[in-house]
């Protein structure tokens, strides 16, 4: 979330109330770890998965500041569902690591969004501070 506005950083549409947002605690250091999947139908290689993966980590630095600290675990795979691992074509990689990057961004904004508090883990919910 931006604390300059209250915007979440990959959906500036979406905000929080700064009041309720300024009563919360910072949680504890082992909450900040993101692991995700990309798949696809596209006949990724081995290599190509990697940097699908790779590129992935970007969506994830679009909507979670600060990312990749030394005590995160933050994780993304990649993966394809096609028959025969032929590979792509470097501008259609090309295209894939954009929308990767994009689909990432695009899922943690939706999984923060659609969360539901949880007293087990003493952690609120954006919906509880929307504005």
């Amino acid at each position: 979330m931006n604390p300059q506005d209250g915007t979440l950083w990959a959906d500036p549409s979406r905000k929080v109330d700064p009041q309720a947002f300024g009563k919360l605690s910072a949680p504890g250091a082992n909450l900040n770890t993101t692991i995700g999947v990309i798949a696809t139908d596209a006949p990724l290689t081995s290599t190509h998965a990697k940097r699908l993966a790779m590129s992935g980590h970007d969506g994830l630095s679009r909507a979670v500041r600060p990312a990749h600290l030394p005590m995160d675990g933050d994780t993304l795979f990649a993966l394809s569902t096609a028959w025969q691992p032929l590979g792509v074509a470097v501008p259609v990689l090309a295209h894939l690591c954009s929308g990767a990057a994009e689909v990432v961004a695009r899922a943690i904004v939706d999984a923060v969004v659609s969360a539901e508090a949880s007293e087990d883990l003493e952690v609120t919910a954006y919906r509880e501070i929307a504005s």
